[in-house]
């Protein structure tokens, strides 16, 4: 499906690709599969950087940086719902393409509706206290006062959004689990379309502040949802097609042992996302000691690499489903092969895409800052950014087939590991080195710790996870998660 209109990036993936099959490394046939599951993630992951940098575009011109700094101590907490909806999806995604591969229609559907019970019960809760004390919860990273009314306004409203974009999610994967990446990449994009429309009526005409941009995020997230749900019935929607699965809301939603599955396999990833979104605290509060110049060196280092990283999440999820699809059949040399091919395939284009920006680093640099004493430090954070981002694309291609076999504990051990045990503290003994009279003379050794932070942060888990991967337990693993109907069990 997801085939069905040319575009630039799948022929660029595509090259990139069928180089790769020439000179022996992956297979061809398995480049067109992964391309065509991961081209339409990679979209959606574009819209939806792009929608943030608009929201905070139109949220600054309507009522400047203290709106700007409202959001953006807000907006953590959000990442904190899409953190637990990612890691219960991971597990949807799991189970859903083993049972596609295997045809097992009714255990699929049961699959989808214990995911949507479990994300909901977590999520919910979680909105409430959003609604709830929002102002408690900014204040604990925002001192302005300003920025505080702004950040309290906007989570408390986006709270109801919490539980829609947590489902989203689980929609989303649902259908990549199901070789369908086409379909979310429509809904998904279409809704962060929407919602950038939808914020310029409410800040621009009927002048609502940040409360409008809230609006706008929970109304896209519940027109979205409303698509998936009518598509998941139905069986199709218009202008997009027939859906490659259908749900059934017949009882049970759910049972005891479906319900574990979810919980074994999207717990580990949960933490993942969560200890991911967690050290960022840490972080910034040692960086802030080097002075303002290298906060915001730093922070457009990591926008780069996040834009860098958006072939990741097209990647590392057509993995997932693939993989998971061999393994539902009860192929596990075919979902080694598979697993094998993607991560090189996507490795390859992430040393594609860094080698280009690093090239044009200091030009990048020019988009974010214009002093020129400011640019040469931020220039040298992009060229680490681009080493960095490589390592991101071998984690990200091994966590898929732990993923899609339910082995997901690794990853979170390789995000602790270099997160935790190696980035934080090399990053604090750089700070260490700084003497404190001279905050915005930094030693080039205390930058240089900056630098390693940054490449630790994912050379670690990178290794982690391609160790995993390369022994091959998560095939054995997945035997306990696989349908009863699954061939070769």
């Amino acid at each position: 499906m997801a085939s069905r209109v040319p575009n630039p990036l799948r022929w660029l993936l595509l090259s990139i690709g069928s180089l790769l099959s020439r000179v022996g490394v992956v297979d061809l046939r398995r480049v067109e599969r992964t391309t065509d599951l991961a081209w339409p993630r990679i979209v959606t992951g574009l819209a939806r950087m792009s929608k943030s940098a608009a929201d905070v575009a139109m949220v600054g011109v309507a009522l400047g940086p203290a709106a700007i700094a409202g959001v953006g101590f807000a907006t953590p907490f959000w990442a904190i719902a899409f953190a637990l909806g990612g890691g219960i999806a991971g597990a949807t995604i799991s189970l859903v393409a083993q049972r596609y591969g295997a045809r097992a229609t009714a255990e699929l559907s049961l699959a989808v509706t214990t995911s949507a019970v479990v994300v909901v019960a977590v999520t919910v809760p979680l909105a409430i206290l959003y609604w709830t004390v929002p102002s408690r919860l900014i204040g604990l990273v925002a001192d302005d006062a300003a920025s505080l009314a702004y950040g309290t306004a906007y989570l408390r409203v986006v709270a109801v959004g919490v539980p829609f974009a947590a489902l989203n999610l689980i929609a989303s994967r649902t259908l990549v689990g199901a070789d369908d990446a086409w379909t979310p990449m429509i809904l998904r994009a279409g809704g962060a379309v929407v919602n950038v429309a939808v914020n310029a009526v409410l800040l621009f005409v009927l002048e609502l502040g940040v409360v409008g941009a809230a609006i706008g995020t929970v109304l896209a997230n519940v027109l979205v949802l409303a698509a998936f749900v009518t598509g998941f019935t139905v069986g199709r929607l218009p202008l997009i097609g027939e859906f490659p699965v259908t749900i059934s809301l017949g009882r049970p939603f759910t049972t005891l042992e479906n319900v574990r599955d979810v919980i074994d396999i999207g717990t580990p990833l949960v933490f993942t996302n969560v200890a991911r979104r967690a050290a960022q605290f840490p972080m910034l509060a040692i960086v802030a000691l080097f002075g303002p110049n290298v906060v915001a060196a730093y922070v457009v280092a990591r926008r780069v690499r996040d834009l860098m990283d958006t072939p990741g999440w097209g990647f590392s999820l057509a993995s997932s489903s693939l993989v998971g699809q061999e393994l539902g059949t009860g192929d596990e040399g075919d979902a080694d092969t598979y697993g094998r091919d993607v991560l090189w395939f996507g490795t390859a284009v992430y040393l594609c895409s860094a080698t280009v920006v690093l090239v044009f680093a200091e030009q990048v640099g020019r988009l974010f800052v214009t002093d020129p004493s400011i640019l040469p430090l931020v220039t040298a954070f992009i060229v680490v950014a681009c080493v960095s981002v490589v390592f991101r694309g071998v984690s990200g291609g091994a966590t898929g087939p732990l993923r899609a076999s339910g082995d997901t504990r690794w990853p979170f051990y390789g995000q602790v590991l270099g997160l935790y045990v190696f980035a934080l503290p090399v990053a604090a003994l750089g700070a260490v080195s700084v003497p404190i009279p001279a905050l915005e003379a930094v030693t080039p050794l205390g930058i240089g710790a900056l630098y390693a932070a940054l490449i630790l942060e994912t050379l670690v888990p990178a290794v982690v996870t391609y160790y995993r991967f390369a022994a091959g337990h998560w095939k054995v693993i997945s035997r306990g998660y696989r349908p009863e109907s699954a061939p070769g069990d």
